[in-house]
């Protein structure tokens, strides 16, 4: 006899991106056969009223909500989920092959899991990658909380989840604008395991370098929160004042990058004032390492004698490795 197909619930947060949409939901249904089938949720809180004809072209239940955040739009869709497990999928991003049934195969032979991840590749916006596959490795022990706490941020679309997760740790938190997925994940981390499987599963799309400082410093004030949310009430886990700075920095280092990064940008440019805000916002997010940074040989300094001297400097750019 041939078993049942499993079921997973996919959600589909969405706002305004009817084309990257359908890419999306298009690789998810790519993945389906006859042992695995999905119940795409899309939840849209954007305006544009051609999203629910797309749902609709894919089968997909389509749930409309006004408020604001992705949280609010996955959550919208995870209320409605039935299935078996929960996955998660960013509009403009795509599921590759290999996605899924790994993560099952790890569930069914780890009943002490409550969720697995999987790696993932950034890509710029056209997807062309710009990074190798990461994280390389978790902790086999399933303990990934103090990891995430210091700066890894799992990228939902290579997580899957238990159902049960929902009862056990509720939904997103909608106050949370930025970061709400993070918040959720490290919910489960701190109470159960979580598994990995060394499987590349998303292409990851991000936005051009250096061309979304509001967002990210929007960004950084969920973070912030969120860290301080985990963290604190944690004593136990911090040996000394320095090993919980350490994981404060760790946890915001992305975002100081990319204010490195695009200082670099803009003094190769003649974008002098445009230079020196993104020098200001990465000596505030990580006050230490941008005078190290400033003292010696590197991108944050070349920008630095660039837009003070209005000389545009060629560079390499400084793109680390994203965390979310």
């Amino acid at each position: 006899m041939t078993a049942a197909p499993r079921i997973v619930s996919v959600i589909v947060a969405t706002r305004d991106r009817p084309a990257l949409l359908s890419e999306a939901l298009t690789s998810i249904r790519a993945l389906e056969g006859d042992d695995l089938r999905f119940e795409i949720l899309v939840g849209d809180n954007g305006t544009t009223p051609e999203t629910e004809a797309v749902a609709a072209k894919f089968g997909a239940i389509y749930a409309k909500t006004d408020k604001d955040g992705c949280a609010a739009a996955r959550n919208i869709a995870l209320e409605r989920a039935t299935g078996e497990f929960i996955a998660l999928l960013d509009d403009d991003d795509v599921w590759l092959e290999g996605h899924v049934r790994p993560h099952i195969a790890l569930l069914d032979a780890r009943p002490d899991l409550e969720a697995v991840f999987g790696q993932i590749i950034t890509t710029d916006p056209e997807r062309r990658p710009i990074s190798d596959p990461w994280p390389e490795s978790l902790p086999d022990d399933g303990d990934v909380f103090m990891t995430m706490l210091a700066g890894y941020y799992p990228q939902v679309g290579a997580t899957l989840t238990r159902a049960r997760v929902l009862e056990r740790h509720g939904l997103m938190d909608e106050t949370l604008i930025g970061d709400s997925d993070w918040d959720w994940q490290m919910r489960i981390a701190k109470t159960h395991k979580i598994g990995f499987v060394p499987t590349t599963c998303v292409l990851f799309r991000q936005r051009a370098p250096g061309t979304f400082d509001d967002l990210q410093l929007r960004r950084l004030k969920y973070s912030q929160k969120v860290f301080f949310r985990h963290a604190l009430p944690e004593p136990r886990l911090w040996r000394s004042p320095i090993t919980f700075a350490r994981a404060y920095f760790g946890a915001v280092t992305n975002l100081f990058y990319y204010f490195v990064d695009a200082a670099a940008l803009r003094a190769e440019t003649g974008d002098r004032k445009g230079a020196l805000s993104a020098i200001r916002h990465a000596f505030t997010i990580f006050p230490t390492r941008a005078v190290r940074m400033l003292l010696r040989p590197s991108p944050l300094r070349t920008a630095l004698v660039a837009a003070l001297t209005g000389r545009p400097v060629g560079r390499a750019p400084l793109q680390p490795k994203a965390t979310s």
